[in-house]
């Protein structure tokens, strides 16, 4: 009989502002933080780190050492914090090798000057499918997952998978397909390898919008999405996935922080520079979304 896989002990944090999930992933005292999150007031463009600063209190309430912090992808709904967090642990950040594409993209997007260049030198390391990363005893496998971005990664963690926006809890279903570099194809072969996963698998969500009979949770199982998914459960063809995908991703509104995450991620969390005054700024291009 093979050996069990190992257990990591998993710390979920709730941004209830983008319904993001961050989380401290430990065995021992070796641990990395997957997808921070920076707090960000659009109406004042204020932005803190109450979020974050919570995340570093619980690493070192808890006396463990960060080796990196793992993106699941560039997002587009929530600010990143992993800069700050790679500078408060001394750790490293890592990203999907997708990110330069979605760096291009966007640099052009937003008109972003020479200082910007996107070959993703912002992150420590660009992560292909099937690299492997260690802290301590553990184990982080890269599996490529992409169609909602290009730089879309799943972390294989022991027997737990964090699937950042590819599925989210089974009764809302996937991550939508229409921004830039996004593909329905695409994200159901990400997710049907997924799917493959040992039924027992414990997935964690980056998102839950949970309906009002519940509160956010942060955890499924692949047996719980094969079984229910509303858009991929077992019989799901790729035809009708895409059509589905398709129609409903034509309906959804714009993330309210698309355009300042956006500038702010693919610099892996960093903010833009300041001007010769001290003074950052945000770019707004205008007419490049539907409303």
């Amino acid at each position: 009989m093979p050996p069990s896989p190992l257990q990591p002990d998993v710390r979920a944090f709730f941004h209830a502002d983008t319904n993001t999930f961050t989380y401290v992933v430990h065995e021992g005292r070796s641990a990395v933080v997957i997808d921070p999150v920076l707090d960000y007031d659009a109406a004042a463009a204020h932005v803190s780190t109450t979020s974050a600063d919570a995340v570093i209190a619980y690493v070192r309430e808890q006396r463990l050492t960060v080796e990196w912090i793992l993106e699941t992808h560039a997002h587009a709904d929530h600010l990143s914090a992993g800069d700050h967090l790679r500078d408060a642990f001394g750790a490293r950040l890592a990203i999907g090798a997708g990110i330069v594409h979605v760096q291009s993209r966007f640099k052009e997007m937003f008109g972003l000057g020479d200082e910007f260049v996107p070959d993703g030198r912002q992150f420590d390391r660009l992560l292909r499918d099937g690299d492997v990363l260690h802290a301590g005893v553990m184990q982080i496998r890269a599996m490529a997952t992409p169609g909602h971005t290009d730089d879309g990664l799943t972390y294989l963690i022991g027997d737990a998978a964090f699937v950042g926006d590819t599925l989210f809890a089974p009764e809302t279903g996937t991550a939508r397909c229409d921004f830039p570099g996004g593909d329905a194809t695409r994200l159901y072969a990400s997710i049907q390898r997924i799917l493959a996963l040992p039924a027992d698998t414990r997935l964690f969500l980056c998102h839950d919008y949970p309906p009002a009979s519940r509160s956010a949770e942060a955890q499924t199982s692949v047996a719980a999405q094969r079984l229910g998914n509303v858009h991929v459960k077992d019989g799901a063809t790729e035809a009708s996935f895409v059509a589905l995908r398709t129609a409903r991703d034509a309906t959804l509104p714009v993330p309210r922080l698309l355009l300042p995450a956006l500038q702010v991620n693919i610099r892996g969390g960093r903010l833009p520079p300041p001007d010769e005054e001290g003074v950052r700024y945000l770019r707004l291009p205008l007419n490049r979304f539907r409303s």
